[in-house]
């Protein structure tokens, strides 16, 4: 009862607190006692100048770890859709809040957490799991007091990148010396949200080459062009001789630190 006594002295402070930033639970006697309390978190991860990580591209993997003993709190796949493109890419909105919260469908991971008193929480957010070679991590600790859910547009996870897939050349194809490597190469954000010239994510803010390399060492190297189709680019390259090459294809937006890339070894015949 000690313990409880001591937390209901501060309870009006800490509420008013929590009350300011929205925050919604139980009374501050309920929070803080020694009964463990189901505490939600909702966590959305989302791609970097874009919309949320969905099902189209298989979602991510959330993980919510206590920062002090490493124990893995809850963890679970983000499921649903990437949101309402108006909400989150046009429409303005006052200061400080995002489109998430309004949009009902829009992918999330609702977290329920079993604590006894506040604790520092690690949350972790890797995706697109559909892509292997582009999942990338986000990472951020918040303070989660029993009773009190952190909902609404949820704690948000910001991640970096594109989600370059190689169309051309095929892992069949049959490439000789003396020939031309035709590369076509799919370029989207990480939720698989479309590029292209002028487009809403606009590829013309993108640098989008490919290079071949021999032994680690760069031996041709050319920029890709949008092919008429949306979100996807290509460019050709001579084959000069035979042997083994590695291809490697990028998308770099250094105005908004995203970045991607395919890579794929190639066998070139004589």
């Amino acid at each position: 009862m000690k313990r409880i006594r001591i937390y209901q002295k501060r309870a009006g402070a800490v509420a008013a607190w929590f009350l300011a930033l929205g925050v919604v639970g139980c009374a501050p006697e309920e929070a803080f006692s020694d009964q463990a309390v189901t505490t939600q978190v909702l966590v959305r991860a989302v791609a970097k100048d874009a919309k949320v990580i969905g099902d189209g591209v298989g979602g991510a993997r959330i993980t919510l770890r206590n920062v002090e003993t490493g124990e893995v709190l809850a963890e679970g796949l983000q499921e649903g859709s990437t949101g309402n493109t108006q909400a989150i890419m046009r429409d303005p909105r006052p200061r400080g809040l995002t489109a998430y919260s309004a949009d009902a469908e829009a992918a999330g991971f609702l977290a329920s957490l079993s604590v006894t008193e506040p604790t520092r929480v690690e949350i972790v957010a890797e995706g697109p799991l559909g892509t292997p070679h582009a999942v990338q991590r986000a990472s951020k600790t918040i303070l989660v007091v029993p009773g009190y859910d952190l909902v609404g547009e949820g704690i948000i996870l910001e991640l970096n990148g594109f989600r370059v897939q190689l169309l051309a050349p095929t892992p069949e194809e049959s490439l000789a010396a003396g020939g031309t490597l035709n590369i076509r190469t799919k370029v989207t954000m990480i939720c698989g949200c479309p590029t292209e010239p002028d487009g809403l994510w606009n590829s013309n803010d993108y640098e989008l080459f490919a290079r071949l390399l021999r032994d680690g060492e760069i031996v041709q190297e050319t920029p890709l062009s949008f092919s008429g189709e949306t979100s996807v680019f290509e460019g050709t390259l001579p084959l000069e001789s035979p042997g083994t090459l590695t291809l490697e294809v990028f998308a770099i937006d250094t105005g908004k630190g995203n970045t991607g890339m395919v890579r794929r070894e190639l066998t070139v015949t004589g």
